[in-house]
């Protein structure tokens, strides 16, 4: 029988404000490294008052990670100092890999009731990887496959596999799974998991139980780390549970962090912030 992942902790988001005044939940963060290794950090930045997010996050670099952003309501303009641009919204999937430093911005934009909101977590890149060329990884709603289960529980498969069905995303050092999961009432979930990959799971609405066979229900807009094995089982009593389901393998290295860059040394981490004031920032190769 296969070993069913125990909950290592649960966290709930905690508010923070970040870019040019963007109130924000962050479900993880610098304080947790090493133990979500290799992913850094995850905002949930849902809100329905422009106030909060109108002045989104201006021009700053990145170098060492991939951002990856999530869409539910509303739209993202996004631009680089490489010439990218475009404009991500509700469904849609930006995964940036910053590699050698790429200097961008992103600009929320509210739908007609003013609601703007959806995840970007970061991930971190190894030292083999971090000075790689950047990329942009733009996936439309209609690019993500969706999975029904016999139970009918709804999976959009961002990147990752379910039965068959391959998410868009592919060619991630990281080997991430991101999956995007919708459980009805009265129902059980069960999923693979890679032994020795982090899991974690991030409850967008409802309740569900995330412990088996202990009781453990976790509510909206909390986090659940889990401990290793082979699945995770997710049940749900009169209420669905709506949730993100991330898993990545671990990547073991010291990890040297300030703001929006993440090197492996101090040294390294220096050397970024000098060429970035020097104007020798970007690297294309």
């Amino acid at each position: 029988m296969a070993k069913t992942r125990s909950i290592k902790k649960t966290v709930k988001s905690r508010p923070t404000i970040e870019g040019a005044g963007v109130h924000l939940k962050r479900a993880f963060g610098y304080n947790e490294v090493p133990d979500f290794d290799p992913f850094l950090l995850l905002d949930d930045f849902r809100g329905d008052d422009p106030r909060y997010y109108i002045k989104g996050f201006p021009w700053h670099p990145h170098r060492g990670i991939e951002t990856i952003t999530y869409m539910l309501d509303g739209n993202v303009e996004h631009g680089d100092s490489i010439g990218n641009e475009g404009v991500i919204g509700p469904g849609d999937v930006q995964w940036m890999t910053a590699g050698s430093g790429i200097i961008h911005q992103e600009m929320p934009k509210g739908d007609m009731k003013g609601r703007m909101g959806g995840f970007q977590l970061w991930a971190n890149l190894p030292a083999s990887h971090k000075m790689m060329n950047p990329r942009y990884r733009d996936i439309k709603e209609s690019q993500i496959p969706e999975f029904i289960t016999k139970n009918g529980a709804k999976i959009r498969i961002i990147c990752g596999k379910v039965g068959e069905v391959v998410g868009p995303v592919a060619d991630v050092v990281i080997e991430p799974e991101y999956l995007d999961i919708a459980v009805p009432p009265n129902s059980e979930f069960i999923h693979p998991t890679r032994l020795g990959h982090t899991v974690f799971a991030y409850v967008i609405d409802g309740v569900g139980d995330f412990a088996k066979p202990d009781s453990n229900i976790i509510s909206d807009r909390s986090l659940i780390l889990f401990d290793d094995g082979e699945q995770v089982v997710v049940t749900t009593k009169r209420e669905p549970v709506r949730f993100l389901l991330i898993s990545g393998k671990p990547i073991g290295e010291p990890v040297a962090w300030y703001g929006p860059i993440v090197m492996n040394t101090q040294e390294d981490l220096e050397t970024a912030f000098q060429e970035y004031r020097a104007g020798t920032f970007i690297k294309l190769k």
